[in-house]
């Protein structure tokens, strides 16, 4: 099969053009630019690689990486794909980084990939970054990604704050599985690890047990962020207050949906 006729494939299959692309990319080892001038040359495994793409399976499984905020990471299927609405939480981490002074103590709690870890490290080299996922597979592939891009993380198995009794940290982040276990669209990320999606009942049971647990991990001063779904912001927030955070705040992803709520831990 030569790259047209994979294009063209991928047409009849329902997959994007910019998805088939850049797994033929993968395939080939060449660019985009290559594939346009060289639609004669030859795609190895393109038909089986495609097939796979069009029945629901990530193009970030099918080529092994994904990128995520300014950096290239290994992805398995033992670890949550990244997302860009994530870099949200990124984001408003490393504007709070800002303000603080010298080397500010980070935890970030389900760390799959290490892509939240990695980001703050890679962004903010000053900060002292630990991560923690309760899955060993995940955490080979967040600590191969260290490894490979040269940022230290200390990295740690575990569940949530388990594994860091004792300590305190100026900011704790965290993604944690939220999907509602009845969401309909649970099914099409069947090729992801159902326990970094959904703690199942209403989606909330997880950030309810970090927002509970964050005050003992917390210096006074220190911020708790979380990303949630669309609807669960309301929620979020009122554990927040009830848990006697303060200056509770919101953010919304690029598209305007609620994505990361958080609030500061007083005393």
């Amino acid at each position: 099969m030569t790259i047209d006729e994979a294009l063209t494939l991928a047409r009849q299959l329902g997959v994007e053009r910019g998805d088939a692309q850049a797994l033929l990319g993968h395939l080939t080892g060449q660019d985009r630019a290559w594939l346009i001038t060289h639609g004669d040359a030859p795609a190895p495994g393109a038909e089986a690689a495609l097939r796979r793409l069009a029945d629901g399976e990530p193009l970030a499984h099918l080529t092994g990486w994904q990128p995520f905020h300014g950096l290239t990471l290994k992805v398995t299927p033992a670890t949550l794909i990244p997302r860009p609405d994530t870099e949200t939480l990124v984001d408003w981490a490393l504007e709070l980084l800002a303000a603080l002074p010298g080397e500010p103590a980070v935890a970030d709690l389900g760390t799959g990939s290490g892509a939240i870890a990695l980001a703050l490290k890679a962004a903010c080299p000053r900060a002292q970054v630990s991560a923690v996922d309760f899955s060993t597979d995940a955490l080979a592939v967040a600590r191969g990604n260290g490894e490979r891009l040269g940022l230290t993380v200390d990295w740690h198995h575990g569940s949530w704050f388990e594994p860091l009794a004792g300590r305190r940290f100026d900011l704790v982040v965290s993604n944690p599985p939220y999907i509602a276990g009845d969401d309909p669209h649970l099914p099409a990320l069947r090729h992801e690890p159902i326990m970094a999606l959904t703690p199942g009942g209403d989606g909330l049971a997880d950030l309810r047990a970090l927002i509970d647990a964050a005050p003992q991990h917390l210096n006074a001063g220190g911020w708790l962020l979380l990303e949630h779904g669309w609807d669960q912001a309301d929620a979020v927030a009122q554990q927040l207050a009830a848990r006697k955070f303060e200056a509770a705040r919101l953010r919304r992803d690029l598209a305007g949906r609620a994505r990361a709520s958080g609030g500061r831990w007083a005393a």
